[in-house]
């Protein structure tokens, strides 16, 4: 069995942190896309699709290997630990931590500064270990989670390279 520190005093923070996710990994991309389109900044268009194909891609991925690894939750596994919070599905990866990541590691990589890094990975590790408080995922739920993605993020980053490489007389770059 796994031991996370699961204080009932934490737990209305770890839901509102848990509830987080959408709106921030959903509507960071679709804000800069707007502030691009506004802005007529084809720059910050591009950074935003790079974000939305890493939540995408990371997505994508977390949900075939739910599919295949299929692996119950804790709360099921183990009737003592109490559900704090609704959770469907199979455990094995979290989706949550999956996609934390991927907003967190793309942000960081589109704008490289310290006060975009530091507080995305806070959100995101936050996030995740707010998924094992409120007993709907083990330790190595949130780490497959969060190797897959930054993994995702990385990737993507690595195909647009690619890509804008072959148009590079077209447009510009995306980390010009």
């Amino acid at each position: 069995m796994f031991m996370i520190l699961r204080i009932k005093s934490i737990y209305p923070a770890s839901k509102g942190i848990t509830n987080s996710l959408a709106p921030v990994s959903i509507g960071t991309p679709i804000i800069m896309y707007s502030v691009g389109l506004i802005m007529k900044d084809s720059t910050v268009k591009k950074k935003a699709i790079f974000i939305g194909e890493a939540f995408l891609a990371s997505g994508f991925i977390t949900f075939a290997l739910k599919k295949t690894v299929n692996r119950e939750r804790p709360f099921v596994t183990y009737p003592d630990i109490e559900q704090v919070t609704t959770a469907t599905g199979p455990s094995f990866p979290s989706g949550h931590a999956s996609l934390a990541f991927a907003t967190a590691t793309s942000l960081s990589m589109a704008y490289p500064k310290w006060y975009i890094i530091a507080p995305s990975f806070a959100w995101a590790s936050a996030v995740s270990y707010s998924r094992m408080v409120l007993g709907v995922h083990y330790p190595s739920d949130v780490l497959a989670g969060a190797i897959i993605g930054s993994g995702s993020a990385y990737l993507s980053y690595k195909l647009n390279k690619w890509v804008n490489k072959k148009q590079r007389k077209k447009i510009p770059q995306l980390w010009e």
